[in-house]
């Protein structure tokens, strides 16, 4: 999806919002930047393992949100130059104790060289579903689905499930899984993450431990260490 589409959906969005009487709350932009010993995106690494610099910007009016961040990526893995630019839209309603998330994503690599080979660029929609059954627990289903997902491999689907545990308003536990399936592929893979973060004067340090099953064998990784489990060490700090 072209970032022109994506801003389209944004003013959409934001006039059907005024004609639900929420418009009225006022927008606010926040920031955010990243360091990271690694890039990892469902259980794969897109730096090689390298460490990855990274950060944006969101916009949020009532319901309704934009976005966009950006972050290093491997040449190698991605054939992009070196650069994934996401841009993203959506809502955030809520059904009674239910949070909800309706969006679009796109993700794009200016950098990247397509003459002779598959788009690199691609699209997805987005579902997700949270509840708190006990204060400091949340449990959270998502479903995202891309009609050509990355490189043309055909009709894209990736489910995932996962928790966040609040120890303390300083300290969380989280864990997620999740399966990712595209067309062009013989079959889906899964991918594991358990990770905890503790946020201090301002930064946020986070520490991941993930993990795939079959990516590399079925051809999703190019290099069978993108897809070994890794543990990642992050700062980050709110703008």
């Amino acid at each position: 999806m072209k970032k022109s589409t994506l801003l389209g959906l944004a003013a959409a969005a934001s006039a059907l919002l005024g004609g639900i009487g929420v418009a009225h709350a006022e927008g606010s932009f926040t920031g955010n930047v990243a360091l990271s010993s690694d890039y990892v995106f469902r259980g794969i690494s897109q730096t090689e393992g390298g460490p990855a610099v990274s950060g944006g910007f969101d916009y949020t009016h009532g319901i309704f949100y934009a976005g966009t961040w950006a972050s290093n990526v491997s040449s190698a893995t991605i054939s992009s130059g070196g650069i994934e630019m996401d841009v993203y839209a959506g809502v955030t309603p809520t059904l009674g104790p239910v949070s909800l998330n309706f969006g679009v994503i796109g993700y794009f690599y200016p950098g990247a060289d397509d003459d002779g080979g598959p788009e690199t660029d691609f699209y997805e929609g987005k579902a997700s579903a949270s509840y708190s059954p006990i204060e400091p627990l949340t449990l959270t289903g998502s479903i995202f689905y891309s009609p050509d997902w990355a490189l043309e491999t055909g009709d894209g689907l990736y489910w995932e499930i996962g928790g966040a545990y609040a120890v303390s308003d300083a300290f969380t536990l989280k864990a997620s899984y999740g399966v990712q399936d595209a067309d062009d592929y013989a079959d889906s893979y899964e991918n594991f993450l358990l990770g905890a973060s503790y946020a201090y004067s301002g930064f946020t340090f986070g520490l991941t431990y993930t993990d795939t099953e079959d990516a590399f064998d079925l051809g999703y990784a190019l290099d069978e260490s993108d897809a070994d489990e890794a543990l990642t060490f992050s700062v980050s700090r709110a703008l």
